[in-house]
């Protein structure tokens, strides 16, 4: 477990990660990358949203990312896990429904849905990236761990992480979002 392996593979996951449309069909990784950085632009000229959702340790890298979206990115970014707005529609609607629930209240068309789920197998997050869809928006998932996960074949670009391991996944979905505020604050 020493740090120049763990760095090198990482690296290797980060350099073999696997990047779909809504349609399955492959896009290579950077082109993919300057796709979803142009939707991130004229986000930030039409003045819509961009909501990032995740659990736990994604939620995390969620905050971390709307942070960096809005700061460096100025999208108006957001993340809808409030804890007192959370419990409040999990206990009303059940936690497999409660992003969905909140989104679709909050979602216009040509809004932006980034949805993170290390294993890609959360049904909330799930759930989110159908009802964002339904209300027109577009979404971006990141996953990892089954390449076959339901997640991967929800969003209308689906980034996948080919490791199952939580913290390579978590961290590659950061230095990702990371790499898109960067290219946002300089104006690439």
């Amino acid at each position: 477990m020493d740090i120049k392996s763990r760095a090198s593979q990482f690296a290797d996951i980060l350099n073999m990660a696997q990047v779909t449309d809504n349609l399955g069909a492959a896009i290579e990784t950077e082109s993919a990358m300057c796709i979803i950085l142009g939707i991130l632009k004229e986000l930030r000229t039409s003045g819509r949203s961009l909501f990032v959702i995740g659990n736990g340790g994604s939620a995390a890298v969620a905050s971390h990312a709307v942070t960096d979206f809005l700061n460096v990115g100025q999208l108006r970014a957001s993340t809808v896990h409030d804890p007192s707005l959370m419990t409040c529609m999990a206990n009303d609607f059940g936690y497999e429904a409660a992003y969905a629930r909140i989104l679709s209240v909050l979602a216009r068309p040509a809004d932006v849905l980034i949805a993170i789920s290390s294993s890609g197998r959360s049904p909330n997050i799930r759930n989110a990236v159908t009802a964002f869809r339904d209300a027109g928006g577009t979404t971006l998932t990141l996953s990892g761990f089954d390449p076959g996960n339901s997640l991967r074949s929800l969003g209308d670009y689906n980034i996948w992480l080919g490791s199952t391991d939580y913290g390579f996944i978590e961290i590659g979905h950061e230095f990702l979002l990371h790499n898109l505020a960067d290219r946002l604050r300089m104006g690439l």
